[in-house]
């Protein structure tokens, strides 16, 4: 297929990177489970959407989050985005590397820009309901061909 490049680690939907070993949402954020926990964060494809990340207004330590409702904004020049927990829990650690350096989620969205990890209240069954990495790519395809 074209524009695809398969690599161990993430396959390539045109231009965006969709990393292996991570969950995602239909509104474009990823989801990584670590040791019970839920690390957040937005996809390659919303990055490159928003273009120059500005602000990131993060969640707060301990507040409740639920699956698929708001958590925080993402501000480019561009435009404001919300960003949606894939999973329902508890924050229990925000990256706060972002206030000082937003531009980190531009730079390294699978890494660096991290936005919160989650304790999950119900992590086996709202795992169910998020794209698997092909689900996504796909999904990436069909906006793009739109375009």
């Amino acid at each position: 297929m074209s524009g695809e490049n398969i690599s161990e680690r993430s396959i390539m939907a045109d231009e965006y990177e969709v990393r292996m070993d991570l969950l995602y949402t239909e509104e474009h954020e990823w989801v990584k489970v670590e040791d019970g926990n839920a690390r957040v964060g937005v996809t390659d494809y919303a990055q490159k959407s928003l273009h120059e990340i500005v602000y990131v207004e993060l969640p707060k330590e301990g507040m409740e989050v639920k699956q698929m409702k708001p958590m925080g904004t993402v501000e480019s020049i561009k435009a404001v985005s919300e960003v949606y927990s894939p999973i329902s829990g508890r924050v229990i650690k925000i990256n706060g590397r972002l206030r000082e350096s937003p531009e980190l989620v531009n730079e390294s969205p699978y890494d660096e820009g991290w936005i919160a990890l989650i304790e999950p209240s119900n992590l086996n069954e709202e795992l169910k309901r998020l794209l698997t990495p092909k689900q996504y790519a796909n999904l990436l395809r069909k906006i793009i061909e739109k375009k």
